[in-house]
C-alpha cells in the first residue's frame, strides 16, 4: 500500500486501516475462515508503522528547514521596512521645505497681482471712462452717433452696454439745455435699443435658441423693459398653445414644457413662472369661467357650474404646485379667489335662494300629492283655551258643541314623508358640500349658518312642526262621545324619525364647518330649542292622546256597565267577564298595538306609564261605584283579570303592579269576613293606606250585616 494516500484530502485514519486490511488478507482469507493468516496481517501493520516513523521524520526535517528559511525572509522583510522608513522621513523633509519655498513665491505672486491690478485697475476705468466720453460726445454733438457699435446688428449686445451705462450717467448731469437734448437722444437710443433686444429675443425664441436667450435676457436684466420682455415671452410662449375648447386640460402640459425653458433662460425663474402661470388664470381661464356662468340663468345650472369650476381650479392649482413660483405658499390660492371672486362674493345669496326654491318645490309637490292645501295654525294659549272650554261644556251638556274649529283627522294622513325628508336633507347636503368648497374661512361658518336656517324653515318648521300641529289639532277631546280615532301617535314616531334624520344631518354637515367658530355653540343652542320646541308639542299631544283614551274607556264603562252586572240572582245570569271589559280590553289592544308599531325607545315607556296610570284611575273609581254580592265579586275579579292581561302588554312594571294591587283590592270582596283583617294586613296589599281599604271593603253587600266597619281598627 502507497504511502502517497496520507497526501490526500479529506485524510481518514479509520478508512485507511481497513484499507491496509483489506489488501493483506486478500480475498480468500476475506471468504474463507480458515484461510485467514493473522501473522500476516500482523506483519503487515508493523511493517506499515515502520514506514510511518520514516515518513513523520521526514516531515519534521523538511518543516524545519521551512522554519528556518521563513525566519531567514522575516529578517530580510523588517530590513526593508526599516530602509523604507528612513526614506520616507526624508522624503517628507524634502516634501516641508519644497511647501516653504511655494507659500513664499506665492506670497510675492500675489503681492506682484495685487500691484499689477492697481496699476492696471485705473488705468482700465480711464479707458472705460475715454470711450465713454467719446461715445456720448457723439450724442451731443450729432444728431446721430457714428460709431459703428450703434450701427452694427452684431453688436447690439455691446451697444447695450454702453447705452445702459451712458443712460446713468445721463441722469446725473445738470437740467439745462445743454445736456437735455443729449439726454433724450440717449433715452431715444435706449428705447431702440431695448426693443431691438426683445425683438431678438423672441426670434431666438421662434428658432428655440436658449443659449442666445439666455443672453439677450441677462443683458435686459438692466433695463427698464424687462418686464416687457418678460410679457413678450409669456405672450409668446401662450400662442397657439389653447387648442381645446377647455382650456382646463392645455394648462399643466404648457407649464411642464415652459417650465423647463424658464429655468434654462432666466436668472430669476420663480418669478418668471409665477407671472406665467398668473397670466394663463387672468386671461384665459377667467374669461372662460366668466363665459361659462353668464350662459347659466337657471340658478341650479348656475350653482353646479361654479362649483365644478371652482373644483376644477382647485385641482388644477394643486397639480401646478410642484412648479417653483416662490415663497409664497398660498400664491395660487390667491389666484384661484381672485378669478372667482365677483362670484364668489354672491354664491350664498344664490345658494340660499335656490335651496329655499329647491325645499319649497318638494313640499308643494309632496302636499299636491295628498290633495292638501297648507293651513294656518293657531298654536298657543287660545288654541288650548278653546279645547279646554269645548271639553268642559261637552262634559256639562252631554253633547259636542265646537267653539271653534271642527276637528279633522284627515283620515289618519300624517303628512310627515321620509322621501320627502331626505330630499330635502339631500339637497341641504349638497348645499353644505358647496358652502365648504366655495366659501373662504372666515365667511364658511356665516354661510353655513344660513344654509342651515334655510334647512330648519322648510324641514323642521314647515314639515316636521306643521305635521305635529295638525296632529294635535285632530286629537279627540277629553271625553269622546264616539270610538277616537289616535293617529298621533303615528305622527309622533315618524316626528321623532324625522328630526333623527335632521340631527344627523346636522353633526355630519354643519358642526365641520362651524365647529371652530363661535357659531358652533349657537348653532347647538338652536338645535335644542327646536328639539325642545318639537318634544313639547309632542308631550302635550300624548297627553291629550292619553285624555281621550281614558275619557273613551270612562264612557264604555258608564254606558256598558249596568249596576245589576255585579249583584245576580244566580249563577245562570253570570258572565266571565262584562261586556263593558270586553269591549274595553278590545279597544285598549287596539291602542296598544297602535302605540307599539308607532313609538320605540323612552317614548313607548313614558306613554305606556302615563296611560296605564289613568286607565287605572278610570277603572279604580268605575268600581267604586258599584255594591257587590259574593257572585258579583267573582265577576269583577274576572273583569280585573282581564284588565291584568291586557296592560301586561304594556310591560310597564309599575302599571303592572297597580293592577296586581286593584285585583288584590277585589279579593276584599270574596274574602269571608272572619279573614278580612288578616288579608288586608297580608304582604299583597302592603303599603295601601286603610282608607283605600275601607272604602274597597263598604263596597260589599253585607257590610253591614256583617259589621265589618270597624274591621280595621
Amino acid at each position: 500500500m502507497s504511502l502517497e494516500e496520507l497526501e490526500q484530502e479529506p485524510f481518514n485514519a479509520h478508512e485507511f486501516v481497513e484499507r491496509l486490511a483489506w489488501r493483506t488478507m486478500g480475498t480468500k482469507g476475506r471468504s474463507n475462515h480458515d484461510d485467514f493468516d493473522p501473522m500476516s496481517l500482523h506483519g503487515a501493520f508493523e511493517k506499515m508503522i515502520q514506514d510511518l516513523k520514516e515518513k513523520n521524520a521526514q516531515m519534521e526535517k523538511k518543516v524545519e528547514k521551512l522554519e528556518d528559511a521563513c525566519k531567514e525572509e522575516e529578517k530580510r522583510h523588517w530590513q526593508r521596512v526599516a530602509d523604507l522608513q528612513k526614506r520616507n522621513k526624508a522624503s517628507y523633509s524634502h516634501f516641508q521645505e519644497l511647501d516653504e519655498r511655494i507659500n513664499l513665491v506665492a506670497t510675492k505672486v500675489v503681492h506682484l497681482g495685487d500691484q499689477l491690478e492697481g496699476v492696471n485697475t485705473p488705468r482700465a476705468r480711464a479707458v472705460d471712462a475715454q470711450r465713454l466720453m467719446n461715445f456720448f460726445n457723439e450724442f451731443l454733438n450729432y444728431d446721430e452717433p457714428k460709431s459703428s457699435v450703434f450701427t452694427d446688428p452684431f453688436q447690439l449686445q455691446l451697444a447695450a452696454e454702453i447705452i445702459q451705462k451712458l443712460y446713468q450717467i445721463a441722469l446725473e448731469l445738470p437740467a439745462g439745455e445743454k445736456f437735455d437734448n443729449a439726454r433724450k437722444k440717449i433715452w431715444d437710443r435706449y428705447l431702440h435699443i431695448e426693443k431691438e433686444l426683445i425683438a431678438e429675443f423672441l426670434i431666438a425664441h421662434r428658432h428655440e435658441d436658449r443659449r442666445k436667450m439666455k443672453r439677450v435676457a441677462f443683458v435686459l436684466s438692466n433695463f427698464k423693459g424687462y418686464g416687457e420682455c418678460i410679457d413678450a415671452f409669456i405672450e409668446e410662449s401662450q400662442k397657439g398653445a389653447f387648442q381645446k375648447a377647455d382650456p382646463f386640460d392645455d394648462v399643466v402640459p404648457l407649464c411642464t414644457r415652459t417650465s423647463d425653458l424658464v429655468t434654462s433662460v432666466f436668472s430669476s425663474p420663480d418669478t418668471v413662472m409665477a407671472k406665467f402661470v398668473q397670466t394663463i388664470y387672468n386671461t384665459k381661464l377667467q374669461t372662460h369661467i366668466a363665459s361659462k356662468l353668464e350662459s347659466k340663468d337657471d340658478p341650479e345650472e348656475y350653482l353646479i357650474t361654479l362649483f365644478q369650476l371652482y373644483t376644477r381650479t382647485v385641482k388644477l392649482s394643486e397639480d401646478l404646485a410642484v412648479f417653483k413660483m416662490g415663497n409664497d405658499s398660498l400664491f395660487l390660492t390667491k389666484l384661484t379667489k381672485s378669478i372667482f371672486q365677483k362670484h364668489l362674493e354672491a354664491y350664498i345669496n344664490f345658494e340660499t335662494k335656490y335651496l329655499k326654491e329647491r325645499c319649497s318645490a318638494h313640499l308643494q309637490r309632496y302636499y299636491d300629492s295628498k290633495d292638501h292645501t297648507k293651513k294656518q295654525i293657531q298654536s298657543g294659549g287660545l288654541t288650548e283655551l278653546r279645547r279646554d272650554l269645548q271639553a268642559k261644556i261637552g262634559t256639562m251638556t252631554k253633547t259636542n258643541i265646537n267653539i271653534g274649529p271642527a276637528i279633522e283627522n284627515f283620515g289618519g294622513e300624517t303628512f310627515l314623508s321620509q322621501e320627502v325628508t331626505i330630499s330635502l336633507l339631500q339637497e341641504a347636503k349638497n348645499a353644505f358640500k358647496r358652502c365648504q368648497v366655495l366659501s373662504s374661512s372666515s365667511d364658511m361658518s356665516g354661510n353655513a349658518v344660513q344654509i342651515f336656517e334655510v334647512l330648519v324653515q322648510y324641514l323642521v318648521t314647515e314639515h316636521i312642526d306643521y305635521a305635529v300641529e295638525l296632529g294635535l289639532q285632530a286629537i279627540p277631546l277629553p271625553d269622546p262621545k264616539s270610538q277616537p280615532e289616535v293617529y298621533f301617535f303615528d305622527v309622533v314616531g315618524q316626528a321623532n324619525t324625522l328630526f333623527h334624520l335632521f340631527e344627523k344631518q346636522f353633526m355630519d354637515s354643519l358642526v365641520p364647518l362651524v365647529i371652530s367658530s363661535p357659531r358652533h355653540s349657537q348653532c347647538l343652542q338652536r338645535k335644542r330649542e327646536l328639539r325642545e320646541q318639537v318634544e313639547n308639542k309632542i308631550d302635550t299631544g300624548l297627553d291629550r292622546s292619553n285624555a281621550a283614551i281614558a275619557g273613551w274607556v270612562r264612557n264604555i264603562l258608564a254606558a256598558e256597565q249596568k249596576k245589576s252586572d255585579f249583584k245576580p240572582e244566580d249563577d245562570d245570569a253570570m258572565q266571565m267577564v262584562s261586556p263593558a271589559c270586553l269591549k274595553v280590553s278590545n279597544f285598549m289592544r287596539t291602542i296598544s298595538g297602535s302605540i307599539h308599531g308607532s313609538l320605540d325607545g323612552k317614548n313607548v315607556d313614558a306613554v305606556f306609564t302615563d296611560l296605564g296610570i289613568r286607565l287605572h284611575r278610570v277603572i279604580f273609581d268605575h268600581l267604586q261605584g258599584f255594591v257587590y254580592n259574593s257572585l258579583g265579586a267573582m265577576l269583577v275579579i274576572c273583569d280585573v283579570n282581564e284588565y291584568r292581561k291586557c296592560v301586561k302588554d304594556f310591560k310597564i312594571p309599575l302599571v303592572t303592579e297597580l293592577f296586581e294591587k286593584l285585583h288584590a283590592l277585589c279579593n276584599l270582596l270574596v274574602v269571608v269576613p272572619e279573614n278580612l283583617k288578616q288579608v288586608c294586613s297580608g304582604e299583597q296589599l302592603a303599603g295601601i293606606d286603610k282608607t283605600v281599604l275601607l272604602s274597597c271593603i263598604q263596597l260589599r253587600t253585607d257590610f253591614k250585616s256583617a259589621k265589618l266597619a270597624n274591621i280595621l281598627k
